[in-house]
């Protein structure tokens, strides 16, 4: 299978990997991918399909935060990830968190929101969960 190219995106201080779920036979390309990006944290909001020691052995952090896909995050998942974010981007400003989910394809194509996701991005509030000073006295995200 011809798997997308990763997607970077940068806020701030604050950088992700958007990527492909690899398989076992993959592994090594996409441990790659991992380090030339700097990723120091990886997120499956997938069933894990891979094994992920190798990719603990490169001292990247593996979490299993599974949803259905499709489905818009629960929010301990939420509230978790942006515990995340606050402690990541405050203690390694700069670094890079990865993410992917089952196929990776949606942020590739027109459409790919369906109408749940849709509706709890209309619905959604911040609660300033990610305010913070970083190390240099500069205020990160809201």
């Amino acid at each position: 299978m011809n798997r997308p190219a990763p997607v970077e995106i940068s806020y701030e201080n604050m950088r992700f990997l958007i990527t492909h779920n690899p398989t076992n036979a993959t592994l090594s390309k996409f441990i790659e991918e991992l380090k030339k990006y700097g990723v120091t944290t990886l997120v499956r909001v997938c069933d894990a399909t891979y094994d992920q020691a190798p990719i603990e052995k490169e001292g990247i952090q593996v979490l299993d935060w599974p949803f259905d896909d499709g489905a818009p995050p629960p929010n301990q998942i939420v509230d978790d990830w942006l515990n995340l974010l606050k402690t990541k981007f405050r203690e390694e400003p700069g670094c890079c968190v990865a993410v992917h989910c089952v196929a990776g394809l949606g942020r590739k194509r027109r459409g790919a929101f369906n109408s749940k996701q849709l509706l709890y991005l209309e619905k959604y509030r911040p609660k300033m969960r990610l305010r913070f000073k970083d190390a240099n006295g500069h205020c990160c995200v809201q």
